[in-house]
């Protein structure tokens, strides 16, 4: 334990901010909240404006530069009127800001070197009465800044930065990991970092925690975090199985070898084409790749489309016998490239890669993809020209006879039998798709369960078979790495 807390209070020093950076940042709050009253005094409705999110609760991680301010309005007030007023808000107080979406508009944009959100939520009595999803926020912000001490919002940003070190911190789509929400709850509820990774080591999913003691319905997740201002939801919703058990893997690791490795994110070199084909010769496997412009959604509606293609493609690639090994979707977002998805032979999704997101509640980053790639590696690309096609036992009267009637005059030459083998009739018949590149290419390809708008996109594809994969290296070259030297 002398070794985990010398570890601890090495990574404290650079992670805490620094008394400097705590007061620049409260200096700029109260200035953009000053800006925002004088805007709000000039609506024709009553309003008031919020801190909330980790730097109004001092947990967040030093250098993160993230101020939200949530403008409240009577919860009467109808929709369309809180997202004009919101926006008239948020265009005074940041005049060079843009607009994004979440589930209604706001204004982001930049002010003395600090990312500033300006959104408008209605002022509710309770979070069960919610208008829509953000209006609990400033619930979350008053339930923790009421129980949150010095020392546990320190172990709230050792817990931030260990997640973000590990690649599961981020409740965005894209990486389905740990909100700040999240974390500052399981710091709060276990009594700090320690006790925190010292519990996970040890959790048999699922695990449920209820800090109110709510108890008022049942949730199927593999983590249950009750939310104290909101009994009905999970706050642990979106955390991927596969990051849980990240989690758990790491919190053991850090416990039985201290490291402040752990606690510091790995940012990959991305892979050049000389580096894929030699991973591809030491495999021995066969790459796939189907490429196209990824549709112009944010993040939160692209990466759920990219999971269900890359689904529905290695579950049409495995029942046609070109048997996956592994799967995965990249993006290349403006130049730079993220990666999250992973798919197993079952066809099963978990996901990867890390977010900087902070309080992101449902109100998550948007991302500039240009072109996105469902990767398979196959461990079979090419079939027999023939398949074996079984009917029903002999012995099924009705439906042996059918099969075999629907044969018996066949005048297909490809097709062999029917025949008896064993107990029923079989058929040896032409297969529809005999190479992986067939297949890949045919109208069948697009009709898998693929993301709504991703399909229009797919008809537009272009698929690389073998070492021709080697030359997604410029633009994928960083989830390629991840893909060919994967980690816990």
């Amino acid at each position: 334990m002398d070794e985990l807390e010398a570890v601890l209070s090495r990574v404290r020093e650079r992670v805490l901010p620094e008394p400097e950076e705590r007061e620049r940042l409260r200096e700029t709050a109260a200035t953009l909240t000053e800006r925002a009253r004088e805007a709000i005094a000039d609506l024709p409705v009553e309003a008031d404006v919020v801190q909330v999110g980790s730097t109004a609760r001092g947990t967040w991680v030093a250098g993160d530069r993230d101020i939200d301010l949530f403008v409240r309005f009577d919860a009467d007030l109808d929709r369309a009127e809180l997202e004009e007023y919101g926006l008239d808000v948020g265009h005074a107080v940041l005049p060079d800001g843009h607009e994004e979406f979440a589930e209604h508009p706001y204004v982001k944009g930049r002010y003395e070197g600090f990312d500033v959100d300006l959104v408008p939520c209605h002022d509710v009595e309770r979070a069960a009465e919610l208008v829509s999803a953000v209006d609990r926020t400033p619930f979350h912000d008053a339930y923790l800044s009421a129980r949150l001490d010095d020392d546990l919002a320190a172990d709230v940003v050792l817990a931030k930065a260990f997640l973000k070190g590990i690649g599961a911190y981020g409740s965005d789509l894209r990486t389905e990991g740990f909100s700040g929400y999240l974390t500052e709850l399981l710091v709060l509820e276990l009594g700090g970092f320690v006790p925190l990774v010292e519990s996970a080591r040890s959790w048999h999913p699922p695990v449920e925690f209820d800090p109110e003691g709510h108890a008022e319905r049942t949730f199927e997740d593999p983590l249950v975090v009750v939310d104290p201002t909101d009994p009905t939801r999970n706050v642990a919703a979106v955390l991927s199985a596969a990051n849980l058990a990240r989690f758990q893997h790491y919190a053991r690791e850090l416990l039985a070898a201290p490291s402040e490795a752990l606690f510091e994110p790995d940012d990959p070199e991305p892979l050049d084409s000389g580096e894929v084909r030699a991973h591809l010769d030491r495999r021995g496997t066969t790459p796939i790749a189907v490429v196209f412009d990824a549709p112009d959604v944010v993040d939160d509606q692209l990466w759920p489309q990219l999971r269900r293609s890359l689904d529905g493609i290695v579950g049409g690639l495995n029942e046609r016998g070109f048997d996956v090994l592994r799967a995965r979707a990249m993006t290349d977002a403006a130049g730079t490239t993220d990666a999250a998805g992973t798919t197993d032979a079952a066809g099963t999704t978990d996901a990867a890669g890390t977010s900087d997101a902070e309080e992101t509640d449902e109100r998550d980053g948007t991302g500039e993809p240009t072109r996105a790639a469902l990767y398979a590696e196959l461990e079979v690309t090419e079939r027999p020209t023939v398949e074996r096609h079984e009917g029903p036992p002999v012995a099924v009267r009705k439906h042996a006879a059918s099969f075999y009637e629907s044969y018996v005059d066949d005048v297909d030459p490809d097709t062999y039998g029917p025949f008896i083998d064993g107990d029923r009739y079989v058929v040896e018949r032409e297969r529809e798709f005999a190479t992986v590149r067939e297949y890949l290419e045919s109208d069948a390809a697009s009709d898998v369960a693929l993301g709504a708008q991703v399909e229009p996109a797919f008809d537009d594809r272009d698929v690389l078979v073998g070492e021709s994969v080697a030359t997604l290296a410029p633009a994928f070259g960083r989830p390629l790495r991840e893909f060919y030297e994967p980690r816990p």
